[in-house]
């Protein structure tokens, strides 16, 4: 994996951000469930499972976007610090994590791309 990891990341994370928006509409506030209803503060829905109720409440634009920046900043802390060109570096042609010196993509990272491992245009990915 190279910088193509870091490029799908803030994709997904920029369409993520994208729906977020649009499912805010007016922005009134946080979602709330309210056993089998889901309050999205334009309109309740009614008929979900008290626990998917729940679960939808909890992926409310407000709280996507705080998470997606969240995920941002870490993306910014584990940067590509690439060998070639630093003579200070005591390893040699091992490219490393700027934030934590760990072989790159470090593990931070990985953890983050994990969830859309399944996407058809995760690196690596035939």
């Amino acid at each position: 994996m190279n910088e193509d990891l870091v490029r799908f990341l803030k994709t997904r994370l920029d369409e993520e951000a994208d729906l977020a928006r649009r499912c805010d509409g007016d922005g009134c506030g946080e979602w709330s469930a309210h056993g089998h209803t889901v309050d999205f503060c334009q309109a309740d829905l009614a008929g979900f499972h008290p626990t998917i109720a729940l679960h939808v409440a909890l992926h409310d634009p407000a709280r996507v976007l705080r998470e997606i920046e969240a995920k941002r900043r870490i993306l910014a802390r584990h940067a590509l610090s690439p060998a070639v060109g630093d003579p200070e570096l005591p390893w040699d042609d091992r490219n490393d994590c700027q934030f934590d010196g760990d072989p790159w993509p470090c593990d931070d990272l990985i953890d983050i791309a994990s969830p859309y491992t399944d996407h058809p245009d995760f690196p690596g990915r035939s």
